[in-house]
């Protein structure tokens, strides 16, 4: 069953308290996995994928508010064996945080449970997938942004391995 964008699924929530905020987790017993994308609310499963090839996601610090932009596909195609052949299957989505060397660190010090995973959209073709997640980082400044310490609002460190952080930080984008 995919999903349409005013889809809420059906399965039963529970909430269950991270610090700073309330997520939603489904009932043992429906294809659970460790603090689950949540997606309208809901928490999204792999029977919720249907014909979507992958999605924008933002993972936010729960602690400190931080926040990092990233696409994931949720299948993969890999080369097994020694057959020249490539194989479809489902990729890690679930079990993924983002490819922030950062925010992997700040993961091993405060846990995954505080950090919230939420998906922004969701998109059939691959093209349609970076493109909406290079247009979310461009529309929420993720090179430029501060917080009110001064520190970097994000985790991303560049845009397309093309535009870097420490080009933008504390510069705005004058020259």
């Amino acid at each position: 069953m995919g999903l349409n964008p005013t889809h809420k699924s059906t399965m039963k929530m529970e909430n269950v308290t991270n610090g700073m905020e309330s997520t939603p987790t489904p009932s043992m017993g429906e294809g659970i996995y460790e603090n689950p994308w949540i997606y309208q609310g809901a928490a999204f499963t792999s029977a919720d994928i249907g014909e979507f090839f992958g999605f924008v996601y933002r993972i936010t610090n729960l602690q400190t508010g931080k926040q990092y932009i990233g696409r994931k596909y949720f299948t993969q195609r890999r080369k097994s064996g020694n057959s020249r052949r490539k194989r479809t299957s489902e990729s890690n989505w679930k079990a993924y945080y983002g490819s922030s060397k950062e925010l992997t660190e700040d993961r091993k010090l405060l846990g995954n449970g505080n950090f919230k995973r939420e998906i922004i959209s969701l998109h059939k073709t691959p093209g349609k997938v970076n493109y909406e997640e290079t247009r979310q980082l461009f529309i929420h400044n993720v090179l430029t942004e501060e917080n009110s310490d001064g520190t970097p609002a994000y985790y991303n460190s560049n845009i397309l391995g093309r535009y870097m952080r420490k080009d933008y930080f504390k510069t705005g984008t004058q020259d």
